[in-house]
């Protein structure tokens, strides 16, 4: 097994002729969130660019927002409850939530080392932020010190939640469980069922269980009920012939809640967790995908092109690199299990 190279033979970053949105950012692409209540998409870059979009499906067109520079990389993204701001996170140590009405910004949370995911909770008000300081905090962001602050066993690579339910992944693949409604206190702690780095996870949309997927080219299927762990089983993809690429980013589909990976090969594909199936397989673009997301109601798969670092420095000219944010119109058959 080798961990594969990639784009060689594919000529475009485009093979799907999916809508492209304009003006990306001028490096790589860490995170894409869209808001809650409206098709506004946000992306966060190494360049510390935070872009936003007014995006009109029945046009197709994709309109600059707003946008603002941070001073480092920024590394995630998320919402809050109500689409008014989106809270950013990245190598400043810091959590800058900007507020797109008046397009000003101000920090919200600090940590030791890089934030390297946050959320947001609307159920308890809250934002959660993960670090490679190997701490979770939680804000109250009418305060400056955070409400709880979780000790982890190791820096913070994967995170996601759906209320009650927060799951985190650590570097040497420890995966924490979080009910909630007792946030304090760790609900499970186990080792991945994946033999290498866990790179992203994903909740399942009712909160029984979340995906694991790792730089191998395999993504676990995990249930967080005891009784219910004969489920769980494990699946290879992103995958040619030998060579293996890391599973960068996983999302559900908000209303069929099937799945969608994509990887460091440059595809993304739709799954079915409950017939055990993919869906669909789309072409492979000419660079990695680091990340993706769904948008409010499913209607939109917005993800981007650009590099991921999964082969380190030595393999990204910054002259010649290309970033691309994209926006598929998922069809009935790729996301309806």
């Amino acid at each position: 097994m080798s961990f594969g190279g990639f784009g060689s033979t594919a000529a475009s970053h485009n093979p799907n002729k999916d809508i492209e949105v304009p003006s990306p950012p001028s490096d790589g692409v860490s995170s894409l969130s869209f808001s809650p209540t409206a098709n506004y998409l946000v992306a966060t870059s190494w360049s510390g660019q935070v872009l936003c979009w007014d995006v009109q499906p029945q046009s197709g067109q994709v309109i600059p927002k707003a946008a603002i520079n941070l001073a480092k990389p920024a590394l995630c993204s998320a919402w809050n409850g109500d689409g008014s701001a989106v809270f950013v996170g990245g190598c400043d140590n810091g959590v800058q939530m900007w507020n797109l009405g008046t397009n000003q910004q101000q920090q919200v949370g600090q940590h030791q080392a890089p934030v390297r995911h946050c959320t947001f909770v609307p159920q308890l008000n809250m934002l959660v932020t993960g670090s490679w300081d190997r701490t979770l905090k939680y804000w109250d962001l009418r305060s400056p010190n955070p409400v709880h602050t979780q000790q982890l066993p190791e820096r913070v690579y994967a995170m996601d939640c759906t209320h009650p339910l927060l799951v985190v992944g650590t570097a040497d693949r420890d995966i924490l469980l979080f009910n909630l409604a007792n946030p304090q206190q760790v609900f499970k702690q186990i080792k991945s069922p994946l033999k290498y780095q866990t790179r992203s996870i994903s909740c399942f949309p009712d909160a029984t269980g979340y995906l694991v997927g790792s730089v191998e080219g395999r993504v676990a299927v995990q249930h967080v009920d005891d009784s219910l762990q004969s489920k769980n089983f494990t699946f290879k993809c992103h995958r040619n012939d030998s060579d293996v690429f890391a599973v960068n980013s996983m999302s559900f589909h908000p209303q069929h809640h099937t799945f969608v990976t994509a990887g460091s090969d440059g595809a993304y594909n739709f799954w079915d967790k409950d017939s055990k199936q993919r869906l669909k397989a789309m072409a492979k673009s000419n660079a990695p995908i680091p990340c993706g997301s769904f948008n409010r109601d499913g209607s939109l798969y917005a993800y981007a092109v650009s590099y991921d670092w999964s082969r380190g420095a030595a393999e990204h000219n910054p002259a010649t690199a290309k970033n691309h944010i994209l926006l598929h119109v998922p069809q009935e058959a790729e996301v309806k299990g």
